[in-house]
């Protein structure tokens, strides 16, 4: 660790596994959420830089978003009305 590490405090995860030992709530986060360690086995890695960019679907497409459907006149007729 270096001496930046030590001064920040790190966060327990609950219920967090750790991706190597498969051990429960072992996993700390550092106090700038850069690093997660396991304390049990020495597991360590950073936070992806880059996030992927989302999938686009049907419903997250903008040319989905712009269609509008007509509206239609609705007409209610009553079913004892004899004229």
């Amino acid at each position: 660790m270096t001496e930046k590490e030590n001064n920040q405090p790190r966060r327990f995860i609950a219920g967090a596994v750790c991706p190597r030992c498969g051990v429960m709530d072992r996993i700390v986060v550092s106090g700038d959420g850069v690093t997660r360690s396991c304390i049990d086995c020495g597991f360590s890695d950073e936070r992806p830089g880059d996030t992927p960019a989302p999938l686009s679907t049907r419903v997250s497409r903008p040319a989905a978003r712009r269609v509008e459907t007509p509206a239609d006149v609705v007409r209610l007729i009553d079913p004892n009305d004899k004229s």
